[in-house]
């Protein structure tokens, strides 16, 4: 099934967010997109091509991000064991599923937990 328009919206948006991050690149193990840093993955993009449901993977630290990004509707702790430090896989095309704004803030701070402090450093200059 092909995402819907408004949530491919939403996914491209954190992707550009993501990947305009301070020594940010993106690669595809596995198939499928990821955003990393220093060579750390810091948000898993998945697939936009239909065959698995849109959505984004981000680590949070924070525990008030980390609770609300796991009342979205849908959202779910990582699998692999990767729930346990933190991450959580937020879909994107449940009815009432974060806006992009806040997809971002969520990557930004997955980041921050991530990125050496230069790169930090560098996106707070901004």
């Amino acid at each position: 099934m092909a995402p819907t328009k408004t949530a491919l919206k939403k996914w491209e948006k954190v992707r550009e967010f993501a990947l305009g991050l301070p020594g940010a690149v993106e690669e595809f193990p596995w198939g499928e997109s990821v955003a990393k840093v220093n060579k750390k993955v810091f948000v898993f993009l998945g697939v936009d091509d239909g065959s698995y449901p849109l959505g984004v993977t981000v680590k949070l630290r924070d525990e008030v991000a980390h609770a609300h990004a796991l009342s979205s509707p849908g959202a779910e702790p990582a699998r692999y064991g990767l729930g346990k430090a933190g991450w959580v896989r937020v879909p994107l095309e449940e009815k009432g599923a974060p806006a992009a704004e806040l997809l971002c803030d969520w990557v930004e701070e997955s980041y921050r937990t991530i990125a050496p402090k230069r790169l930090i450093a560098e996106l707070d200059a901004r």
